[in-house]
C-alpha cells in the first residue's frame, strides 16, 4: 500500500513522482522493539531457570520458566501484530 505524491523537480517545471509508504512506520518499529525486548527477557529467564536447576532450586527454576513463557507469549503478540501490517501490504 502506498500513495503517489507529485513534487516539483529542482528546475520547478518537471513533476517528479515519488512513492511514500502509507504504513504507520512508528507502530511497526514499536512492534519490532517490543518483540525483541520480550525475546531478550525470555532468554534471560531461561538462562536463570537453567542456573537454578543446576543449583537444585527447582521451585525458583519453575518460576523463571513461567516468566520466560509469559515473555515469549508477549513477543509472539507483537510479531503477530507486525505481520498483520506486512500482510496488508502484499
Amino acid at each position: 500500500m502506498s500513495h503517489t505524491e507529485t513534487t516539483s523537480a529542482p528546475d520547478k517545471t518537471t513533476p517528479v513522482k515519488t512513492e511514500t509508504p502509507v504504513i504507520l512506520a512508528k507502530e511497526e518499529i514499536d512492534h519490532h522493539l517490543q518483540a525483541a525486548k520480550h525475546h531478550e527477557e525470555a532468554a534471560k529467564q531461561h538462562r536463570e531457570a537453567a542456573k537454578q536447576h543446576e543449583a537444585g532450586n527447582h521451585d525458583k527454576a519453575c518460576a523463571c520458566t513461567v516468566k520466560a513463557h509469559g515473555h515469549s507469549a508477549m513477543a509472539q503478540e507483537h510479531q503477530t501484530e507486525d505481520i498483520k501490517q506486512h500482510a496488508s501490504v502484499i
